[in-house]
């Protein structure tokens, strides 16, 4: 089901998104950013990921974000989930005039680096990082930084 930006926006201003992080690991070590393109976290780097839609499984959403997000489907079994946090922004899709939240599923994945076909719908370019790379860098996003501060402070369930 896809929504008109103007009933979108309402849904944004009125509740909490829920959407699905890929932590995306390669043979090095290194995990996955993207320079995002859009707002929310606009210009930032963050983790690949996306929201889940009306009456859509996690199962088919996973499926469809890691095509959408990595160029391949992969399934749900493949991931390790890794909890569920909060994402709060200051703007929105559509520009500063109210905030935006999500409710996170973060799943972590080891992939062959070489095997993605990264597209450019949402980011304009790529970096693999080391975990003290991420942290030490101020353009990654603070809610991506947050999946390898100590104790993952903003996590809330996980296992």
């Amino acid at each position: 089901m896809f929504l008109s930006a103007e009933d979108f926006a309402t849904v944004v201003r009125s509740t909490p998104l829920l959407s699905i992080d890929l932590i995306v690991e390669n043979q090095a070590g290194e995990f996955l950013l993207g320079q995002r393109t859009q707002r929310p976290a606009q210009n930032f780097w963050f983790v690949p990921g996306g929201r889940v839609r009306k009456d859509e499984t996690l199962e088919r959403a996973f499926a469809r974000l890691t095509e959408a997000e990595l160029g391949t489907p992969l399934t749900l079994q493949d991931g390790e989930f890794y909890g569920v946090w909060q994402h709060f922004y200051d703007d929105n899709f559509s520009g500063p005039e109210f905030s935006t939240h999500y409710i996170v599923l973060g799943f972590r994945l080891r992939v062959d680096a070489d095997a993605l076909q990264l597209p450019d719908a949402q980011h304009s370019d790529y970096q693999w990082l080391t975990p003290a790379d991420w942290l030490a860098r101020g353009d990654v996003h603070d809610n991506s930084r947050a999946y390898f501060l100590a104790g993952k402070t903003e996590k809330v369930i996980g296992l």
